[in-house]
């Protein structure tokens, strides 16, 4: 079962590193959030993989489930939706602005007045 998460977390962590060298907007939000997902996956792993124990230690259970990084998930869940919507009205404004998504890293504003000349 470790094995299986532990691949699962590298997989979408690659394809989040992927996505986010991606020259346009919409690649890297995918990539974003790709990572942040990786992240929730591996804070949900560091709480042990145990199945069918309690979250709280009872009178009778030997061990029992770590709440923890549950409630970590949760409120990273929660961060990672607001800063998803976020980063898409940002992308959205410079799609707007510049009519189209392509990041552009080789003009910088001297070229741009140069060629608007």
């Amino acid at each position: 079962m470790e094995y299986l998460l532990a691949t699962a977390i590298g997989v979408m962590t690659a394809a989040g590193i992927y996505l986010l060298l991606r020259q346009r907007t919409f690649p890297v939000i995918l990539g974003i959030s790709m990572l942040t997902y990786a992240v929730n996956l591996f804070l949900f792993a560091s709480g042990r993989v145990a199945i069918n124990l309690p979250p709280v230690l009872l009178n009778q259970t030997p061990t029992y489930t770590d709440p923890l990084p549950q409630a970590l998930v949760l409120t990273a869940i929660v961060i990672s939706f607001g800063m998803t919507a976020v980063v898409v009205l940002m992308g959205l404004g410079a799609f707007l602005s510049a009519r189209t998504d392509h990041i552009d890293l080789a003009r910088t504003g001297d070229q741009a007045e140069e060629s608007g000349k």
